[in-house]
């Protein structure tokens, strides 16, 4: 009786799986990406929200955005040796009134400082029901991060994070 080798099955079987954990960032949702996001209202009553164009027939003014949480989620927990990641923030605050939203979100980057602006804005001379409504907005982060130390200031308020790289095992 003849003995088959199972060793180049084995190999195929390996290297279909090792291929099937590449990740390709263009085509991965954002949920799966940066971990679960909510639309409309998530359980702790916050109402997901964008930055949405400002009516042009409108004035208005606008403020700093008040914020509670700060939670900076990047792509992955840990970037492989030489790979860059992307990163999201899950800002958490509250608008004023009735007729508040938010107006945009700014940012700049030198090195390893990122500053970012989120304003809001309120109708000029309106008359506006008042209720804070707390809200969470997702902001990508421009560009990618290697490995190292952050510091992210939102309207001033500074944020540190940390990119792990990978340990080699030698």
């Amino acid at each position: 009786m003849k003995r088959r080798s199972f060793l180049p099955g084995y190999l195929v079987a390996l290297c279909v799986a090792l291929t099937a954990c590449v990740s390709t960032e263009t085509t991965t949702a954002p949920d799966d990406q940066y971990g679960h996001r909510y639309e409309g209202v998530a359980p702790d009553g916050r109402e997901t929200v964008l930055v949405t164009d400002a009516d042009t027939t409108e004035e208005y003014l606008t403020a700093p955005a008040v914020i509670d949480s700060v939670n900076v989620r990047p792509a992955r927990e840990v970037a492989l040796p030489g790979a860059d990641v992307a990163v999201e923030v899950l800002i958490k605050g509250a608008l004023p009134d009735g007729c508040s939203e938010l107006n945009e979100a700014t940012q700049s980057r030198r090195g390893h400082l990122i500053d970012v602006e989120l304003t809001v804005r309120r109708p000029r001379g309106a008359i506006c029901i008042e209720v804070l409504r707390p809200f969470r907005f997702y902001l990508p982060l421009e560009g990618t991060f290697a490995p190292g130390s952050y510091s992210l200031k939102i309207n001033g308020a500074s944020h540190p994070f940390r990119i792990r790289e990978a340990e080699t095992g030698t």
